[in-house]
This record gives C-alpha cells, structure tokens and sequence, in this order.
C-alpha cells in the first residue's frame, strides 16, 4: 500500500448517521454546539476533515467551528488516549495538592498535559472545577471521580486502569 493510500484510509469522514443528525439539526438554534457534541462522541475528538465535512452541511464558514470548538474546553482536537484522565485545578483541588497530582502523574506516564503517551493507552489534562470540592483533590479518568486522591495513590490507580 503507498504512503498516499495508507494516509487516504486513515481520513476520518462523517456516517451516514452523524449525517442524518446534522440534516436533521441544520436550522435549528444552537445546532452547531449540538452537532460538534455528536461528532465528538462518535470520534472521541473532531478530526481536521469532519470539522470541513461539517462547515460544509451546515453552511458556516470553517472559522465558526474552529473558532467553537477552540473555546469550549470539552472539545479536542486530537484523538485522546484510551483512558482519559483529567485532573482538577478548581481553587479547591489546586490548594489541596491538584499540582503535585499532575506533576506525579506526568513522572509516572512520561507525558506532560495535553498529550497522548507513545502507546496510544493514556492521555491528560488540567481541567476547571469538576463540582466536587469536598473531595479535593479530584480527578476523573474515562467519567469515574477519584477523590481525595494523594501522589501516593496514582501508582495503584494507573495500575487498575492499565488492566482494565
């Protein structure tokens, strides 16, 4: 297979189902945070080539979802690691340790925030608050919270994930 075959194959494009929804969203109010949200479900980010696909069904310029999905933290840009951890940097969960969870954490994968370790399995972020200051510090890997969490405890964290 050439460079240019394998690179074409690896093109994300819309279903006919994120399709449908996006013809059925099209002139309604609010329609374009609705269908990012779809599209980030279906992909898990928005890839380059789906945000065309969407200007295009849509009718709004390419700047508009960029200009969206560049505001809204909730939406990526990249493809996200198989577990996505997130780590709350709330005043609450900053002043109990939300720092030192990162920096352990980026000691433990051998990535910083942002970013997707070499094998594809984790990927994490700072986040704003997640509500839940009682239990500073938080943090949440694929939607289950971790509360109280100390520096101690994210070896046998990431060792439970890493077996799932």
């Amino acid at each position: 297979m050439s460079t240019a075959t394998t690179q074409a194959a690896a093109i994300q494009k819309l279903t006919p189902e994120l399709k449908a929804f996006i013809a059925e969203w099209k002139n309604k109010p609010g329609n374009l945070i609705m269908v990012l949200h779809r599209v980030q479900q279906g992909f898990g980010y928005i890839p380059r080539e789906v945000a065309f696909e969407v200007a295009d069904l849509l009718d709004v310029p390419l700047a508009k979802i960029y200009g969206v999905i560049t505001f809204y933290n909730f939406f990526k840009l990249k493809k996200p690691g198989r577990n996505q951890i997130q780590v709350c940097m709330g005043t609450a969960c900053y002043l109990k340790g939300g720092e030192d969870i990162i920096q352990e954490m980026e000691g433990i994968l051998g990535v910083g925030l942002n970013t997707v370790t070499p094998d594809g399995e984790f990927s994490t972020e700072a986040v704003r608050c997640v509500g839940c200051c009682g239990l500073a510090p938080v943090m949440v890997v694929n939607g289950e919270v971790y509360g109280k969490v100390k520096t101690a405890d994210l070896q046998g964290i990431i060792a439970k994930i890493r077996k799932a």
